[in-house]
């Protein structure tokens, strides 16, 4: 029986993916859900500058949080690596690490971000009306940034530990509370677009602090001491900051990538903004449903790296790919057979609509072509193996921008072909450099 066959036949392995992956999947697709509820909810608004404001200030925001994904990757691979060495100390000392770093970004953020947003948006050269209340909506969200920062710190660490029942909590209590606060702020109370920002700020302080109070029953299955000395030597910091340092580079090469369809989509007029807002809705759906067999991916490779077991490295791999790949396959068909009434779920306005049929069959492709991206990145993760990740960012936006910037003269088709050629690219490569290191057994022999 070959390696891999005997891989997929592992029953044990299929077992441990899903108990981590089953409440990722579920918790995760709370994220995108919170988005399509939103867009539904300001779609129904009478005027397409109303969504428009939503979709380009909740990218601005996201753009912010999204650029220190490290602050939850890089915990989460250096938690898994200390889990399998069961060393209860440094699962203490990442967590602590983590929050302080969380907090420390967020103010600096804080400082950056008005300036930022306007920039973005002279780049957009949107309408008055959607320029004014896109920085309304964008100031306003900006009040919970600290605590969704801290939220990443948590789920991160959560996952690293192999406890998936954690971050299921706080991300379902997170987006379910924002999706209901929404509905109740916007609709009922009718504060329009300000209510949907007041919705997202509440829900996610709220998390942060549910994410808080389960960390100590959680640290109960590790015992350790936290040495409070190490948290002032600079060794103990290098690692985790020099994993960060790599991640947030790919990271903000990734959010380059999302700004400037962004800007060109606004570029393109109100109505393809909002379109692409909606159909980006999509990708989020798709990406956060397949970013959980990821997350199982993290935390079981890191796992097995901080245990030097190279067959459940392997078996962990290969199962979770093989139920990635199924599970792409259901979204590209789903996207292909339902898409036209996944846009009208999210409005009813008639222009909106029309623009956004046009674009449906590349998502429909998007997922075939990005779950290579999001399986590689869960394994790079838990190997804390940032710097490959970043080299493959860099090298996957270097060949796109340039597709993109030749395709100009076809409008938005030209743009949606520049954004699946830079998710073929980023899969390709990825592959490359795991196959390299595993042909020089480095997975392991020389893990971080």
């Amino acid at each position: 029986m070959s390696p891999l066959k005997d891989a997929w036949r592992h029953a044990p392995t299929h077992r441990r993916v899903w108990a981590l992956a089953a409440p990722m999947i579920l918790s995760n697709l709370s994220v995108p859900m919170v988005a399509l509820v939103d867009s539904a909810v300001v779609g129904h608004l009478p005027h397409a500058h109303q969504l428009g404001a939503v979709a380009v200030g909740g990218s601005l925001y996201t753009l912010l949080v999204w650029a220190m994904g490290f602050l939850r990757m890089g915990t989460t691979g250096f938690a898994a690596q200390a889990s399998g060495r069961g060393d209860g100390g440094a699962l203490r000392q990442i967590l602590l690490q983590a929050l302080l770093l969380a907090f420390g970004f967020a103010l600096l953020l804080g400082t950056l971000a008005i300036p930022f947003s306007g920039f973005a948006l002279g780049l957009m050269n949107p309408s008055a009306e959607l320029d004014a209340l896109t920085r309304e909506f964008f100031q306003l969200r900006l009040l919970g940034l600290p605590a969704a920062l801290a939220s990443y710190a948590l789920v991160g660490w959560f996952l690293g530990t192999q406890n998936a029942r954690a971050p299921l909590a706080i991300l379902l209590f997170t987006n379910l509370l924002n999706a209901a606060l929404a509905l109740w702020f916007v609709l009922g109370l009718e504060w329009g677009v300000l209510g949907a920002a007041r919705a997202s700020v509440i829900a996610e302080w709220s998390g942060a602090l549910l994410g808080l109070a389960l960390c100590r029953p959680a640290l109960r299955r590790y015992p350790g001491r936290m040495d409070w000395a190490a948290l002032g030597r600079w060794p103990n910091w290098r690692p985790l900051l020099a994993v960060n340092r790599d991640i947030f580079i790919r990271t903000l090469a990734l959010e380059l990538v999302f700004f400037l369809i962004t800007v060109q989509g606004a570029r393109l007029g109100d109505a393809t903004v909002a379109a692409n807002a909606l159909l980006l809705n999509g990708l989020l759906l798709t990406a956060h449903a397949l970013d959980g067999l990821a997350h199982a991916v993290e935390a079981l490779c890191g796992y097995a790296i901080g245990a030097r077991d190279r067959d459940a490295l392997r078996r962990s791999l290969v199962v979770a790919g093989g139920w990635s790949l199924l599970a792409s396959l259901l979204f590209a068909l789903a996207f292909l057979v339902a898409g036209q009434q996944f846009v009208n779920l999210q409005s009813d306005i008639a222009e909106v609509r029309a623009v956004a049929y046009q674009y449906l069959p590349y998502l429909a492709l998007l997922p075939l072509l990005a779950v290579w991206g999001y399986l590689l990145d869960g394994l790079f993760i838990g190997a804390t193996r940032a710097r490959e990740m970043r080299n493959a960012m860099l090298f996957s936006v270097a060949l796109a921008v340039p597709i993109g910037w030749l395709g100009q003269g076809l409008g938005n088709h030209g743009l949606w072909l520049a954004f699946l050629c830079f998710m073929l690219i980023r899969g390709v490569s990825l592959g490359a450099m795991a196959w390299r290191l595993h042909r020089h057994d480095a997975w392991i022999s020389t893990a971080a």
